[in-house]
C-alpha cells in the first residue's frame, strides 16, 4: 500500500509590496490543518512578513485555495484573534493587529522553549548527553 505525502500550497501576495505569504498543509502531519494555518500566519506576522494593518485572505477565500472547509478556516482565525495577532470588522475582512515589541518577544521566547522541550526529549531518547547537545546547538548557532 503506497501513502502519499499531499500538500496543498496557496501563496498571498500584498499589492504594495509585492511580497507572497506562503501556507503550507501537509495531510500527513500530526497537527490539525487549523493549527498548520495558525501557526504559519503567526509565523508570518512575527517575522513581519505580514505588516501591522495588512488584510489577509478571507476566512472563504483561504478554503476555497487551500480545498478545506470554511469552518477550518473560520478555527484558525478565530484562534489568531484570540491570540491577538488579527482582527476582524465586519463587511471588510480580517487584518494584522498592532504587535507590541514586548509580546512578540515573549511569544518568540514561549516558542522556542516548546521547541527546546521537544529537542531535549528527543536528545534524552537517543541518550545524547547535555554536553553533545550544547555543542550541536552551539554549531548550528553559528552557522
Amino acid at each position: 500500500m503506497c501513502v502519499y505525502n499531499v500538500y496543498k500550497v496557496y501563496i498571498h501576495y500584498n499589492n504594495r509590496r509585492g511580497i507572497g505569504m506562503q501556507i503550507i498543509i501537509s495531510n500527513r502531519s500530526k497537527e490539525p490543518i487549523y493549527e498548520q494555518i495558525t501557526n504559519q500566519m503567526k509565523s508570518a506576522i512575527l517575522s513581519g512578513e505580514l505588516q501591522e494593518g495588512e488584510a489577509i485572505p478571507s476566512m472563504r477565500q483561504l478554503a476555497k485555495d487551500l480545498q478545506i472547509s470554511v469552518i477550518t478556516t473560520k478555527r484558525a482565525y478565530e484562534e489568531l484573534e484570540k491570540a491577538g495577532f488579527i482582527y476582524s470588522i465586519v463587511g471588510k475582512g480580517s487584518f494584522v493587529a498592532e504587535q507590541n515589541l514586548e509580546v512578540i518577544r515573549e511569544k518568540k521566547l514561549k516558542v522556542i522553549e516548546e521547541q527546546m522541550i521537544s529537542v531535549i526529549t528527543n536528545s534524552k531518547e537517543i541518550g545524547l548527553s547535555l554536553d553533545e547537545l550544547q555543542q550541536l546547538m552551539k554549531i548550528l548557532y553559528e552557522e
